[in-house]
């Protein structure tokens, strides 16, 4: 298995991860709005990394904020 450096990615690579992060941002976006849970924070977060934010707001959504 070849590893690629970021200057080795081709760009299908990075249009891939573009998508990715823009994909999940998105659906955050729409789930913290319905739930009125600060949308433009999980958005944000959301384009930043992959899958950590969306790990973080399903346990809350499932946990904390369901108790309330």
């Amino acid at each position: 298995m070849k590893h690629y450096g970021p200057d080795e990615v081709p760009l299908w690579g990075w249009i891939l991860i573009g998508m990715i992060l823009l994909i999940q941002s998105s659906i955050l976006y729409i789930q913290a709005k319905k739930i009125g849970k600060a949308p433009w924070l999980w958005g944000i977060l959301g384009l930043v990394q992959f899958p950590v934010p969306s790990i973080i707001f399903m346990i809350l959504w499932k946990t904390v904020w369901k108790r309330r």
